[in-house]
Protein backbone atom coordinates (compact mmCIF):
# COMPACT_ATOMS: atom_id res chain seq x y z
CA UNK A 1 0.00 0.00 0.00
CA UNK A 2 1.01 3.80 -0.02
CA UNK A 3 1.15 4.97 3.18
CA UNK A 4 1.88 8.81 3.82
CA UNK A 5 -0.31 10.55 5.39
CA UNK A 6 -2.88 7.89 6.28
CA UNK A 7 -3.01 7.82 10.16
CA UNK A 8 -2.84 4.52 10.83
CA UNK A 9 -2.63 3.19 14.72
CA UNK A 10 0.31 1.26 15.40
CA UNK A 11 0.27 -1.48 17.64
CA UNK A 12 0.76 -0.26 21.45
CA UNK A 13 3.35 -2.98 22.48
CA UNK A 14 5.61 -1.79 18.89
CA UNK A 15 5.66 1.74 20.28
CA UNK A 16 5.98 0.91 23.75
CA UNK A 17 9.24 -1.59 22.77
CA UNK A 18 10.71 1.39 20.33
CA UNK A 19 10.03 4.05 23.18
CA UNK A 20 12.17 1.63 25.67
CA UNK A 21 14.97 1.31 23.06
CA UNK A 22 14.83 5.41 22.29
CA UNK A 23 15.06 5.89 26.59
CA UNK A 24 17.85 3.26 26.65
CA UNK A 25 20.13 5.32 23.72
CA UNK A 26 19.87 8.52 25.44
CA UNK A 27 20.67 7.39 28.84
CA UNK A 28 23.81 5.60 27.28
CA UNK A 29 24.74 8.71 24.85
CA UNK A 30 23.65 11.53 27.71
CA UNK A 31 20.91 12.48 25.10
CA UNK A 32 18.41 15.14 26.47
CA UNK A 33 15.17 13.44 27.26
CA UNK A 34 13.27 15.44 24.54
CA UNK A 35 11.58 13.55 21.67
CA UNK A 36 9.83 15.06 18.65
CA UNK A 37 7.42 13.38 16.60
CA UNK A 38 5.23 14.08 13.78
CA UNK A 39 1.66 14.27 14.31
CA UNK A 40 0.57 11.03 12.89
CA UNK A 41 -0.47 8.51 15.43
CA UNK A 42 2.30 5.42 14.52
CA UNK A 43 4.98 8.30 15.68
CA UNK A 44 2.82 10.35 18.47
CA UNK A 45 2.11 6.85 20.16
CA UNK A 46 5.84 6.49 21.01
CA UNK A 47 6.25 10.41 22.02
CA UNK A 48 3.39 9.72 24.71
CA UNK A 49 5.21 6.55 26.12
CA UNK A 50 8.28 8.29 26.29
CA UNK A 51 6.52 11.45 27.76
CA UNK A 52 4.57 9.24 30.86
CA UNK A 53 7.99 8.46 31.48
CA UNK A 54 8.77 12.14 31.89
CA UNK A 55 10.38 13.27 28.73
CA UNK A 56 8.72 16.36 26.49
CA UNK A 57 7.45 15.29 23.86
CA UNK A 58 6.64 17.55 20.93
CA UNK A 59 5.03 17.54 18.13
CA UNK A 60 6.16 18.75 14.28
CA UNK A 61 3.81 18.29 11.38
CA UNK A 62 7.24 19.01 9.47
CA UNK A 63 8.00 15.34 10.59
CA UNK A 64 4.71 13.77 8.88
CA UNK A 65 5.03 11.58 5.93
CA UNK A 66 4.76 12.48 2.44
CA UNK A 67 1.42 13.47 0.96
CA UNK A 68 0.12 10.99 -1.84
CA UNK A 69 -2.42 13.02 -1.86
CA UNK A 70 -5.43 10.66 -3.61
CA UNK A 71 -2.77 7.84 -3.67
CA UNK A 72 -2.57 7.80 -0.44
CA UNK A 73 -3.79 4.27 1.25
CA UNK A 74 -4.40 2.53 -2.17
CA UNK A 75 -2.55 -0.92 -3.66
CA UNK A 76 0.09 -0.12 -5.27
CA UNK A 77 -0.96 -2.10 -8.06
CA UNK A 78 -4.54 0.16 -8.32
CA UNK A 79 -2.68 3.00 -8.79
CA UNK A 80 -1.46 1.71 -11.98
CA UNK A 81 2.10 1.51 -13.27
CA UNK A 82 1.28 4.76 -15.93
CA UNK A 83 0.76 6.83 -13.25
CA UNK A 84 3.91 5.50 -11.29
CA UNK A 85 6.05 6.08 -13.99
CA UNK A 86 4.95 9.47 -14.35
CA UNK A 87 6.23 10.15 -10.82
CA UNK A 88 9.53 8.97 -11.14
CA UNK A 89 10.01 10.86 -14.62
CA UNK A 90 9.67 14.23 -13.00
CA UNK A 91 10.69 12.28 -9.43
CA UNK A 92 11.38 15.65 -7.71
CA UNK A 93 8.65 18.04 -9.30
CA UNK A 94 5.63 15.64 -9.61
CA UNK A 95 2.73 15.68 -6.85
CA UNK A 96 2.33 11.93 -6.54
CA UNK A 97 -1.52 11.77 -6.55
CA UNK A 98 -1.85 15.44 -6.55
CA UNK A 99 -0.02 15.63 -2.73
CA UNK A 100 3.47 16.89 -2.32
CA UNK A 101 6.22 16.46 -4.12
CA UNK A 102 9.41 15.47 -3.11
CA UNK A 103 11.40 18.80 -3.10
CA UNK A 104 8.34 20.44 -0.73
CA UNK A 105 9.25 17.02 1.34
CA UNK A 106 13.08 18.15 1.03
CA UNK A 107 11.84 21.86 1.73
CA UNK A 108 10.23 20.76 5.17
CA UNK A 109 12.87 18.67 6.05
CA UNK A 110 15.68 21.29 5.60
CA UNK A 111 14.16 23.71 7.65
CA UNK A 112 13.84 21.13 10.40
CA UNK A 113 16.97 19.71 10.01
CA UNK A 114 18.59 23.30 10.14
CA UNK A 115 16.88 23.71 13.68
CA UNK A 116 18.33 20.16 15.18
CA UNK A 117 21.90 21.16 13.61
CA UNK A 118 21.53 24.00 15.64
CA UNK A 119 20.50 23.04 18.73
CA UNK A 120 22.50 22.74 21.47
CA UNK A 121 21.08 19.88 22.69
CA UNK A 122 19.00 18.24 19.78
CA UNK A 123 16.23 16.03 20.71
CA UNK A 124 15.44 12.37 19.67
CA UNK A 125 12.97 12.39 16.39
CA UNK A 126 10.29 9.90 15.42
CA UNK A 127 9.97 10.24 12.27
CA UNK A 128 8.89 8.26 8.94
CA UNK A 129 10.56 6.52 6.19
CA UNK A 130 9.77 9.15 3.39
CA UNK A 131 10.79 11.99 5.73
CA UNK A 132 13.89 10.00 7.04
CA UNK A 133 14.77 9.46 3.13
CA UNK A 134 14.57 12.96 2.66
CA UNK A 135 17.28 13.72 5.33
CA UNK A 136 19.35 11.19 4.37
CA UNK A 137 19.42 12.71 0.73
CA UNK A 138 19.94 16.46 2.70
CA UNK A 139 22.95 15.02 5.01
CA UNK A 140 24.92 13.72 2.09
CA UNK A 141 25.16 17.54 0.76
CA UNK A 142 23.89 16.57 -2.39
CA UNK A 143 23.12 20.10 -4.31
CA UNK A 144 20.68 19.04 -7.14
CA UNK A 145 17.64 17.57 -7.06
CA UNK A 146 17.03 13.91 -6.82
CA UNK A 147 16.08 11.48 -8.97
CA UNK A 148 14.03 8.15 -8.78
CA UNK A 149 16.63 5.77 -9.05
CA UNK A 150 19.01 7.91 -6.41
CA UNK A 151 16.68 8.32 -4.21
CA UNK A 152 17.84 6.36 -0.57
CA UNK A 153 16.26 3.34 -0.08
CA UNK A 154 13.50 3.49 2.71
CA UNK A 155 14.90 2.64 6.61
CA UNK A 156 12.96 -0.24 8.69
CA UNK A 157 10.68 0.32 11.57
CA UNK A 158 12.57 1.31 14.72
CA UNK A 159 15.74 1.64 13.08
CA UNK A 160 18.26 4.59 13.92
CA UNK A 161 19.35 7.38 12.01
CA UNK A 162 21.55 9.60 12.82
CA UNK A 163 20.70 13.16 11.46
CA UNK A 164 22.72 15.59 12.26
CA UNK A 165 25.15 16.78 10.30
CA UNK A 166 28.96 15.23 10.32
CA UNK A 167 31.49 17.75 12.26
CA UNK A 168 34.57 18.80 10.25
Amino acid sequence: RCIGRTDLPVDRRKAKRLAHRIRRWARQHGAARVVLTSSLQRATSVGRCLASWGWQHHIDPRLNEMDFGGWDGLRWDSIGAEAVDAWCQAFAEHAPGGGESVLKLLARCGSLLAELNAAESPPCVVGHAGWISAAQWLRGGVSRTPGAAEWPAAVSYSSRVLLARPGP
